[in-house]
């Protein structure tokens, strides 16, 4: 405690240190510490963008779904399509085959539940 003191009262003394330190100190809560620091201003700005680049690809997805939504509406013909494609429907004169690109991992064809 008395090696403390005795080093406390060095600084004291020497006016100039006094005033580093404590602008040092200040600088250090400034930047890293507080809540408001820069560092948080930093972090923030970052997730502000990100979640701005998120606003701007769900945007665009539901300007999308909304031509798609109107397409429906408007054409039949578009249903089917849509059935075809995304469900695999088919009319009754017909075969579908889907082709897959997923890679083969060893399993022989006699156990793919999806050949016939």
């Amino acid at each position: 405690m008395k090696k403390i003191k005795s080093w406390l009262l060095r600084i004291y003394h020497v006016k100039a240190l006094k005033y580093i330190v404590v602008t040092v100190v200040g600088f250090i809560v400034i930047g890293f510490v507080d809540e408001n620091s820069v560092w948080h201003h930093i972090v923030n700005r970052q997730r502000i963008s990100e979640l701005q680049d998120e606003i701007d690809r769900y945007t665009q997805q539901n300007k999308n779904d909304q031509a798609q939504i109107k397409m429906l509406d408007s054409d039949p013909k578009a249903i089917k399509k849509i059935a075809r494609e995304r469900y695999f429907m088919k009319a009754d004169d017909e075969d579908i085959f889907v082709l897959s690109d997923d890679p083969k991992n060893g399993k022989s064809i006699l156990n793919d539940e999806t050949v016939e």
